[in-house]
């Protein structure tokens, strides 16, 4: 019987990652090493977030530069990832009745390909991305992630890419290794205990948290893709905590593990 993988939701941070070697991308590298070989990727991305549902159906998806006023290198930058349009038709039987598009257009953003590059550098694991419904309760999210755990025991590693913590307006430029904002420190320590104690409707809820919660999520798209890993949490299973740290003061570079040897 097929081993069952963990899942990761990752703390992508600055795109500038991609190129570089620090403590957040030695620990993505890490979990490269250490998690079995999956038999694909199927990547919930903070800035594939739009209208509707959609996975990429692409044979080769095309490596997305989704940013702007980064040095040259970092548009160089590419991720010849195969896809996988079997994995992308199966995730859509899995989400039905919800209408899924089997989306030709896009293809690996940063916030997929910037991990990968030091997970997986020959690109040689195809990968599928799932966009997140802009329109959709946080409640929604995590239901998807509930129906897409069977896949994780068909060697397919779920990753999701976000922050947990991600306030741009309030980030310490110039100042990377500042520490955490008060209000960051408190917000991730309150989610890092949810997790752990398996009961995430605190985080489905996370409006009703109050001001820590606002400040750390002003807006959802990068905290959303940790509701889909969580989903697919069984009962039993451990959470850990593979990667820690914030950049900037406002930006949690926190990974969530799921399963497997913490």
């Amino acid at each position: 019987m097929p081993e069952t993988l963990p899942a990761y939701f990752i703390g992508h941070g600055n795109p500038m990652n991609a190129l570089q070697d620090n403590a957040w991308t030695e620990g993505w590298a890490k979990i490269g090493r250490q998690t079995p070989r999956p038999r694909a990727i199927l990547a919930i991305s903070a800035h594939w977030f739009v209208t509707g549902t959609g996975v990429t159906i692409s044979t080769a998806p095309r490596t997305i530069h989704d940013f702007g006023g980064f040095p040259r290198d970092l548009y160089h930058v590419q991720y010849p990832a195969p896809g996988d349009p079997d994995l992308a038709r199966r995730v859509a039987a899995m989400l039905a009745p919800l209408p899924v598009v089997l989306d030709e257009s896009w293809g690996l953003d940063h916030g997929t390909w910037s991990i990968l590059t030091h997970t997986y550098p020959k690109a040689d694991v195809p990968v599928v991305q799932l966009s997140i419904d802009a329109t959709r309760p946080a409640s929604f999210h995590l239901e998807v992630g509930q129906r897409l755990a069977p896949l994780r025991g068909e060697r397919i590693l779920i990753l999701g890419s976000g922050n947990l913590v991600h306030n741009l307006r309030a980030y310490a430029w110039g100042e990377a290794t500042a520490g955490p904002y008060d209000w960051a420190a408190r917000f991730e320590e309150e989610a890092r205990k949810v997790i752990v104690a398996g009961e995430f409707d605190p985080l489905v809820h996370y409006d009703r948290l109050g001001r820590d919660a606002m400040l750390s999520i002003p807006t959802p798209e990068h905290f959303l893709p940790l509701l889909y890993v969580l989903g697919t949490r069984q009962a039993g299973e451990a959470a850990s905590f593979p990667i820690e740290g914030v950049d900037g003061g406002s930006i949690s570079m926190l990974s969530v593990q799921v399963g497997g040897p913490a």
